[in-house]
């Protein structure tokens, strides 16, 4: 079996707000991944004494934990119990009720020698590769539809819409939010391989329009994650100036890539 994983804070002067982890039994016939992207609250109070990491560290530890030991769980009854014990050591000293509590966006996915179950909340992504080399892309995309005057200036989603009917939603402090998730299972012979990424990684795809999803997948398994990860740098890099493709976007944001070949 063949894991790669990379992640890079967008700023080496600020701690990475991205979680990503592989689990993988001695026994080789099942595993688990968690990839999250903590979202970054504008200047201001967000009701909380914790920051980003602090959440993101928590959530992402209990969904390892929990998707690896309780095969008898889904994986909605995964996230919710995970918010609940993430929330649960901050309710006392913080307002978990605030909108820009510290929160994140999920992507689960846990396999044995049958299936395969996804979980996507958010923007980021889920790629599936089959046996005959399709790619099928796993996303939340109602992200996409808030309406583009619901953005604040550096496009990050106002808290009026998030975790709201008719918006889009995270994993914070709630956790009735799981049933929010896109999800699914599939037989584990329909998949050769998956690639996790947060939307630091999807805007090769969505920003810079250098390929499709099944050129991204191809570039992490020829290339690798680091390499993968270099490969937006370059192009943020390369746009910093003219801003054609980020415009209103940081230059770079953290970026996280998991790659299991099953």
């Amino acid at each position: 079996m063949r894991i790669e994983l990379s992640t890079e804070p967008g700023d080496p002067a600020r701690p990475n707000e991205d979680y990503a982890s592989v689990a993988v039994p001695a026994s080789g016939q099942g595993g688990s991944l968690v990839v999250l992207d903590g979202v970054t609250p504008p200047p201001g109070d967000d009701g909380c004494l914790h920051s980003v990491p602090w959440f993101t560290a928590r959530l992402g530890g209990a969904l390892a934990e929990l998707s690896a030991s309780r095969r008898d769980m889904t994986l909605l009854d995964i996230l919710a119990a995970a918010i609940a014990r993430t929330a649960d050591a901050h309710r006392a000293t913080c307002d978990l009720s605030h909108p820009r509590t510290p929160q994140a966006t999920v992507v689960l996915a846990r396999w044995d020698a049958d299936r395969v179950e996804h979980l996507v909340l958010s923007d980021s992504a889920l790629l599936v590769e089959a046996p005959d080399g399709t790619v099928t892309p796993l996303l939340d995309d109602r992200l996409d539809r808030v309406p583009r005057s619901s953005l604040v200036s550096n496009e990050v989603a106002d808290a009026t819409v998030r975790n709201k009917e008719g918006g889009f939603f995270t994993a914070a402090a709630d956790p009735s939010v799981a049933a929010r998730a896109v999800t699914g299972t599939f037989p584990r012979a329909e998949a050769r391989a998956l690639a996790a990424l947060t939307d630091g990684v999807t805007r090769w795809v969505e920003k810079f329009h250098e390929g499709d999803w099944a050129d991204l997948f191809a570039l992490v398994r020829k290339e690798g994650t680091e390499a993968t990860l270099a490969r937006v740098r370059s192009l943020e890099l390369a746009d910093a100036e003219s801003r054609t493709y980020l415009r209103r976007g940081k230059t770079h944001d953290d970026a996280s890539l998991v790659y299991v070949e099953l």
